[in-house]
């Protein structure tokens, strides 16, 4: 209580700069989001992040910072994008701020036209390449439409950040803007992470994040039949059926368990008790191709292996702390032989995770939040 009154009295008398940070995503859930906005809110701004109401939403969940939830009617394709954009639109027209964050470009055009009518700051998080998604590829009238959006108006973005080294090349390369990187690097909870990995007794393997086109699902399943192990996939997408179908297809019910979304909280407990993760992509794609996920992270906070693609930025960080079993290609063969290779080389597997161990000493969002603080303290 007396933190809370201290937080009003000085959002009274000091003015807290005020930012607005724009997704389509499930605000439970967007554990990226909710380390960004809770690292701001500690240092000194007032932020509300702003995400989509759905008819099976669970209620928030208290953060540091504010939540507000958009209602929609539809909840795919086209018409969800045009209906909550336009809802976007009006809640920032009518909502009192000193900046305007879009988070990818689905939430841009919006954040945009606010930002140029009520003259305040706008920045670009441009957490992946939203053109050269797999699902986006695919369907040559949707790559029109966001490849339209990208050119009109990330040119007008001049303050923004990336997840790595690749994406912000590519964004000055295309449009020249030098974005500034900040990874997708959880928070360090040293103690809590150490009870779960003495308390670990499973024998499952983890995949954890998004359930969409391109993860490589299509390889990761069959290639199942080859080992002896229970994969558990935590997370939902676009492609949560087509994989319930594929599990199907390849008879691996009894290896390969859906278990649906998990509130970050909860899957912190989880992901430390596997024996290790999977990080896969499809290399269509240039998004896929110098990606770099969340869960190769959160893996390593988690001290656990991993078996992750040999792409790039992997690779980089790979060479450096030896934190994962790198595969130079996602054929179900190359899956299964991998997978099998961290069940029965104990040396080779302990040495990744005592690798791990070290390595979320310096790969924390204790460090990499500095950079965050820095890019906002700058422009505001």
């Amino acid at each position: 209580m007396k933190l809370k009154l201290s937080y009003y009295i000085c959002l009274i008398f000091f003015r807290l700069k005020k930012i607005i940070c724009t997704v389509t995503n499930d605000l439970n859930y967007d554990q990226r989001m909710q380390r960004i906005c809770t690292s701001l809110q500690q240092n000194g701004y007032n932020v509300t992040l702003v995400g989509v109401q759905r008819k099976k939403t669970l209620p928030l969940f208290p953060q540091q910072f504010n939540q507000k939830r958009i209602s929609i009617f539809f909840e795919t394709g086209f018409l969800f994008y045009a209906e909550y954009n336009l809802k976007l639109f009006f809640y920032l027209l009518f909502t009192r701020t000193n900046a305007i964050c879009a988070i990818d470009l689905d939430t841009i055009i919006p954040c945009y036209f606010i930002s140029v009518l009520k003259q305040k700051i706008r920045v670009y998080d441009a957490h992946e390449i939203f053109t050269e998604m797999k699902e986006v590829l695919e369907n040559k009238k949707t790559l029109w439409f966001w490849t339209t959006v990208e050119k009109l108006c990330v040119p007008r973005f001049n303050n923004g950040y990336t997840v790595n080294k690749f994406m912000q090349d590519e964004f000055y390369k295309r449009y020249k803007k030098r974005y500034e990187i900040v990874r997708n690097i959880p928070v360090k909870e040293s103690q809590k992470v150490n009870q779960s990995e003495s308390q670990s007794t499973n024998s499952f393997i983890i995949y954890q994040g998004a359930v969409n086109e391109g993860r490589a699902f299509e390889q990761l399943i069959p290639a199942m039949k080859l080992v002896n192990v229970e994969l558990k996939i935590y997370g939902k997408g676009n492609f949560y059926e087509q994989t319930k179908q594929l599990i199907a297809e390849n008879k691996v019910e009894n290896k390969v368990k859906l278990m649906g979304a998990f509130l970050p909280n909860e899957l912190n407990k989880i992901t430390p008790t596997a024996l290790f993760g999977i990080t896969i992509f499809d290399a269509e794609g240039m998004n896929q191709y110098y990606s770099l996920a969340n869960r190769f992270f959160d893996y390593t906070m988690a001290g656990i292996p991993q078996i992750c693609v040999n792409y790039p930025e992997y690779k980089t960080i790979n060479d450096e702390y030896n934190i994962a079993l790198l595969i130079d290609n996602i054929k179900p063969q190359t899956i299964a032989t991998a997978i099998n290779e961290l069940l029965i080389n104990k040396a080779l597997y302990d040495t990744l995770k005592a690798n791990c161990l070290i390595a979320r000493e310096q790969l924390n969002w204790q460090n990499e939040e500095k950079k965050l603080i820095e890019f906002w303290n700058q422009i505001l």
